[in-house]
This record gives C-alpha cells, structure tokens and sequence, in this order.
C-alpha cells in the first residue's frame, strides 16, 4: 500500500515541555489541524511520547536540571532555519514556572504565549482566585484560608474550629509550592470527615516545613458528575477566541491524580463560558486557561474553584469536537491576529476509560442513556487516535484494563460525595 504524501510544511515548529499525556494531547492538536510532528523535551521518557505519529521526543534524563533543559532547547532553536517561529507550549505548574523564570534566554528563540510570573502566582493560588471571583459575581465554594507561614503567632487561625459540619476538602493554594513537599500521607486533596482528621493534617503540613496557605472548603456534595470544566483561550491582544465547557462523568480516584477528569461529555454551557470570559478579560489573561466547576446539587449554584494556568492535562476533549485548540494559539502568536470567538456547544464525548466502566458509575438515567448515545458515534480518546499505529491501540486496551483494577481498588462504587 502506497505511503500517504507528506503534509504540507507549516511554516512553523511546535515544542512542547513534558512527557505523558499532558503533551501528548497536545501534539495530537497540532498534528490533526496542520499534519505536523512536534518535538517533545522531557527528562524521563514515556512510551506514549516515543511511540506516537504526533512528536519526536527529546530526552534530558531523570537529573537533568532546568538549566540543562534551557540550553537543549537554545540548541533545538539554533538547527531552525533563521527567522523560523517555533511556538514553545508546556502543561505542568512547575514548567509553566521553567518558562517563565528563563523567559529572557527563551523569548528570542521562542514564541511564549503566558501571563507574567506576578500573574501566574496570584492566578496559581487558589485563595487569590476565590477574591478575585468575589469581586466579580462569581460563586466560590465557602473557604477557610489558613497561612503557614504565620504559625505559631497569637493569632493564626490553624488550631481554629471550621465554621461548618463535615466532612470538608483541604487542599494547598498553590500547587507548585505544595509539590516540593515530602511527608507520610500526602495527598493532592484530603477528604476530611472529623476536626481530628484537620488537626492531623495542619499537624503533618506543619511538621514537613509547609510555609505556604491552605484551603478549607465546605464540601459541595455529589459524585463526580456534578463537577465541571472549562478550556479558554484569550489571545495576546486580549480577545477570547475560544471557549468550552464539559460535565465530567468520571474522575480519576488516585491519591496523586483525584480529581483530574478522565471521562467528560461537551455541550452548551452558558452561564459557565460567559463566566470565564469575564474573568479572564478582568485579570487581562494570556494563553490558555482551564477552570473547574462544582455545581451545588441542593442549590444549582455553579461554584468556581480554580484556574489552571494552562490548558489541562485533558484538553483533547475540545479538539475531538472538530475544534482544534491548536489553531488558538497559531493564529494568535504565528499569524499575529485574533480569530472569531468560539464556543463550543457540540455534544461528543471524551473518556480516556472503558465506556462499560464510566456507565457503571452514573446513576442518573439519562445522563447515561445520553452517554450511550455518543458512544456509538461521538466518542474520543487520545490513545485511538486514528493516524496512531498498533501499539497506540494496544496501549488503549491495556490502560483501560489497568483502570477497571485501579477503580475496583480505590474507588468500587460512586458516592454521594465523590470520596
């Protein structure tokens, strides 16, 4: 059988820091919108990234430093042909960090589409989100905001009763600064049902030298199809060329990975679009963006918890629709224009699980029967991406098979609380 002809050259490069799926889905993007191979940079390799159609990988090695990983990517810029713009993309806090702290060694190479390291911080806290959604009309979650950094003083409000029944969720405000930290028992997200269990945890934190500011929510109840998330793009000459929302159905149930979505349905949201869009044009917000939502079941209140300031490990869920988040930012940062607004509306469903295992965890018929529905013709997953070879579609089947034993473990049966 005849090979394919090669796409046509796009004028451009694509580098995208990290390994997994968070670049993986975005190397799929760039690679369905202009036929291209990225180049992935990260210090420990995984198959996905070495065996796609989608990228080449470029690997550091596991101790390779962020000084090392500069200079490679100084290199990779000086092999271009001169006056070839290459946009530099990323999908972790801590390269999104990277970036921006070699942001002078890289600007003449690359072409950096994020927000300002005073930004990232105040955006990357969770506390500053919560005011900053105060002040615009925004829902929040009820939150108790306890500062590390002053514990001890007369004060500090970290021995203080919280002023709701449980349980409650705790969490760190920056996950950055929280993910340096080693101790016995940590968790991305504590599910707290007892003031003992908020003890011990502002215990642990304060016995692993955390200095940093620590959230405690009430609890929205529900399982995980309550929650909600956002991918937005707000271009460099500040318009939002790209919005859309989804309902998570299923998330993943780990200690490291709770709460990251892993199965998701897109439709119209409005009220949840129009908010994000109002938020990000009043912190004049660059790149992409990705919140998440809690609806209150008992109210319909649609609570913001967060920004991620980036695109979301998970982002294929907007390109399966037929809308590339890729053309986003070429459009943006390559052509130097802004596109029109996008919202995405078209129902398709994204899960990188067994449809047969999502199903088992919805308990509300028709959200089911409509899940079913996609399934037969509106289902994406990263991993079956079409131009992928057979080891992409065996992986498929091995990791839906590793997550029907992960949820047995960790997650048998869905819960009024998603915990």
């Amino acid at each position: 059988m005849p090979e394919s002809a090669p796409a046509p050259d796009p004028g451009f490069d694509v580098v995208v820091l990290g390994a997994g799926l968070n670049s993986l889905n975005l190397t799929i993007a760039f690679h369905q919108e202009y036929g291209m191979r990225s180049t992935v940079v990260c210090r420990v390799p995984v198959e996905m990234n070495e065996r796609t159609v989608t990228a080449d990988t470029v690997v550091l090695g596991k101790g390779a430093s962020d000084e090392a990983m500069r200079d490679a990517l100084v290199d990779l810029a000086a092999k271009r042909p001169e006056g070839r713009p290459a946009l530099l993309l990323c999908n972790a806090d801590s390269l999104i960090d990277f970036i921006d702290r070699f942001r002078e060694d890289l600007e003449p190479d690359y072409l950096l589409g994020q927000v300002p390291r005073a930004m990232l911080e105040r955006l990357a806290d969770k506390a500053e989100f919560a005011e900053i959604c105060q002040g615009l009309g925004i829902a929040t979650p009820p939150t108790v905001i306890v500062d590390f950094s002053r514990a001890g003083e007369p004060d500090w409000n970290g021995d203080d009763e919280l002023p709701w029944s449980f349980p409650c969720v705790g969490k760190a405000a920056n996950t950055a600064e929280y993910s340096h930290l080693s101790f016995e028992g940590k968790k991305k997200v504590y599910f707290l049902e007892s003031a003992e269990d908020v003890r011990d945890t502002v215990r642990r934190l304060r016995e692993a030298g955390f200095t940093g500011r620590f959230l405690f929510q009430e609890l929205i109840p529900g399982d995980d199809t309550v929650c909600r998330s956002i991918t937005a793009y707000r271009s460099s000459r500040g318009k939002v060329t790209l919005l859309c929302a989804a309902q998570v159905l299923l998330g993943e149930h780990t200690p490291d990975a709770l709460g990251r979505p892993a199965a998701m349905v897109t439709g119209s949201f409005p009220s949840l679009t129009d908010a994000a869009a109002r938020f990000l044009d009043a912190v004049d917000y660059v790149g992409f963006a990705n919140f998440d939502v809690k609806v209150d079941p008992r109210t319909g209140e649609e609570c913001f918890f967060e920004l991620n300031p980036r695109i979301g490990r998970n982002n294929y869920y907007v390109t399966a629709t037929g809308e590339s988040v890729a053309r986003h930012v070429v459009e943006d940062l390559v052509l130097g224009h802004d596109i029109e607004q996008v919202v995405v509306t078209e129902p398709f469903l994204y899960s990188i699980l067994p449809v047969r295992l999502v199903l088992r965890y919805i308990r509300d018929a028709a959200l089911r029967d409509r899940v079913r529905r996609l399934a037969r013709t509106k289902l994406a997953n990263p991993f079956r991406y079409r131009p992928e070879g057979a080891w992409m579609k065996a992986y498929a089947t091995v990791s839906g098979l590793n997550f029907v034993r992960k949820y047995r473990a960790v997650y048998p049966r869905p819960t009024d609380t998603g915990f």
